[in-house]
């Protein structure tokens, strides 16, 4: 029964943590770029695009599909540092714990 209480606790102390790591995650900002820099998004630590700049010189609206393209290029770039940040914070939050492959928290 004792070992029972603990992993409740445990357990507990967890979902704390998930709620401030979700909370954190809203706030965090991380950069992608493109085209050497001329087209940059922002993405919060939930994958949310939160801003998106472009340089002058790269708007043609002659053509518009090299543009699409770099912005795309962008975000994946951002997305893949966001999961990055994710998954480092995630092990923190479960202290190493091996979760299942393809298992993912927080969304």
């Amino acid at each position: 029964m004792k070992n029972l209480a603990g992993m409740m606790k445990q357990a507990q102390q967890m979902q704390s943590k998930m709620q401030e790591m979700q909370e954190r995650l809203m706030e965090m900002e991380v950069e992608g770029q493109s085209g050497a820099g001329m087209v940059k998004v922002m993405l919060n630590g939930k994958g949310e695009m939160r801003g998106l700049k472009l340089d002058k010189s790269i708007v043609d609206p002659e053509d518009t599909e090299v543009l699409e393209d770099l912005i795309v290029a962008a975000y994946n770039d951002a997305k893949v540092k966001v999961e990055a940040q994710v998954s480092e914070k995630m092990k923190e939050v479960t202290g190493g714990l091996n979760l299942p492959e393809g298992f993912k928290l927080p969304f």
